[in-house]
């Protein structure tokens, strides 16, 4: 093994990058599910009916399926100030405007989805980071904190959009939200949105891998569709796609109905159980996206990781779907979180090793792709076919009387127990060999 070092990849410049983009991300996806925690009083606010007001969040996966692509292609042929400067760009300016114009539906729309657009601009660009910024010991730990933020983001937004939101009522009023307050509380998000964006431009730079074999240094990097069809090519690069197909789509839908299936349980749809089990999934999650990462980068091995992850999450998800008792369900909610949300900065990583030459942002963002379609899919069959109707959503005790997601659910842990046996057909990559 002969690994080629940059004599200057100590300096701590490389942290200052991705805090920057650290922050970005988080707020993109504070952007995504900003009306989440507030959607049955945004029907009423915006009176309008409850489609229009779950496509703002669902608006963030099928744009991105369109913009993907595109994204990727400018990340890797104008650079990181250029490519994510866009979805920077176009954050501060429609996150502005949807604070400004907070009280009418039709321009929060329109801005949701253009801040949709911007989401992969800023999402594909983690493992660039990694590979221009990081040596090969640090890179899934890079490429691990780049994902955590995306999930601290969620974190901010669904505990912090109502307070936030209540906080403009006047003091002493009763605390049902009204119009004024749901534009205010956009508005704070937009100047953050502005500020965030500042910081990002000003702080990012341009620079080459710092660590890298020796084999690497005579490949060309692929570009454009060269690249895509290389990627699509690889045998392991299939297997991940499928894996991440299942895994992505499976988180999305679980966080998506988290309530429900609380509720499903005899638990109140809204509650404080639901919110808690739900906070412990992305929690441990949170924990896991640094720890595992971590450890990855320590015994350098991608494939045995994942495959251990993808394993260890079995467990979890089963408690979920089986378990009535509250502690149960919430020991199982972390340590699913936990497995499923640390073994996917590590799959990033290791699909950014084994399709060199290609550019890494072209592997993530077919990566994300595919969870983002699975996820959309997903999601409309649990919701068609579980009979989930927005009256679930805000009557607890119809959607225990009528609603029952652990077919789902039995059908989600057959799918984990084939992500295992994928994960076992890829190849181990060791970095830097």
């Amino acid at each position: 093994m002969l690994v080629k070092k940059d004599r200057d990849e100590s300096r701590p410049y490389r942290w200052v990058v991705l805090s920057a983009y650290f922050i970005l991300t988080a707020m993109i996806q504070v952007h995504w599910v900003t009306f989440a925690p507030i959607t049955v009083e945004a029907i009423g606010l915006y009176e309008t009916s409850a489609f229009w007001i779950v496509l703002l969040s669902m608006s963030f996966m099928v744009v991105y399926i369109l913009v993907a692509a595109p994204a990727s292609y400018m990340i890797d042929r104008f650079g990181l100030r250029i490519g994510v400067g866009i979805g920077a760009v176009l954050m501060a300016v429609f996150g502005y405007l949807k604070g400004a114009f907070g009280d009418n539906y039709t321009v929060v729309c329109i801005a949701q989805f253009a801040l949709a657009a911007a989401q992969p601009f800023i999402l594909n660009a983690i493992t660039k980071i990694a590979a221009d910024w990081f040596p090969v010991k640090e890179r899934a730990l890079a490429t691990g904190l780049g994902t955590l933020a995306q999930f601290v983001g969620i974190l901010l937004a669904m505990a912090l959009t109502k307070p936030l939101a209540q906080s403009f009522l006047a003091a002493g009023a009763p605390q049902n939200l009204t119009i004024e307050s749901v534009r205010s509380m956009l508005m704070v998000y937009g100047w953050i949105s502005i500020a965030v964006a500042l910081i990002f431009l000003l702080t990012i730079r341009e620079r080459k891998s710092t660590g890298y074999d020796e084999s690497a240094l005579s490949m060309e990097k692929l570009s454009g569709w060269q690249g895509f069809r290389h990627v699509l090519r690889l045998r392991d690069m299939q297997f991940l796609l499928a894996v991440f197909f299942i895994g992505l789509g499976l988180f999305n839908a679980l966080t998506t109905y988290v309530d429900l299936l609380l509720a499903s349980k005899g638990y109140i749809t809204g509650g404080n159980e639901s919110g808690l089990t739900g906070a412990v999934l992305m929690g441990s999650g949170i924990v896991g996206a640094v720890i595992i990462p971590l450890f990855s980068d320590r015994i350098r091995k991608r494939k045995a990781v994942l495959l251990f992850c993808l394993a260890a999450l079995l467990p979890g998800l089963a408690g979920l779907t089986f378990f009535t008792s509250y502690l149960p369900l919430v020991l199982s909610a972390g340590v699913l979180g936990f497995f499923i949300m640390g073994a996917a900065p590590v799959g990033f990583q290791y699909a950014a090793e084994i399709s060199r030459p290609a550019p890494e942002s072209i592997s993530l963002g077919m990566i994300l792709f595919a969870g983002q379609v699975s996820g959309i899919l997903f999601i409309l069959i649990m919701g068609l076919a579980g009979n989930v109707t927005m009256e679930a959503f805000a009557n607890a005790s119809k959607a225990s009387e009528h609603l029952n997601l652990v077919p789902f659910m039995i059908g989600f842990l057959v799918l984990s127990v084939i992500n295992v046996f994928l994960a076992a057909g890829m190849r181990e990559y060791r970095p830097g060999t």
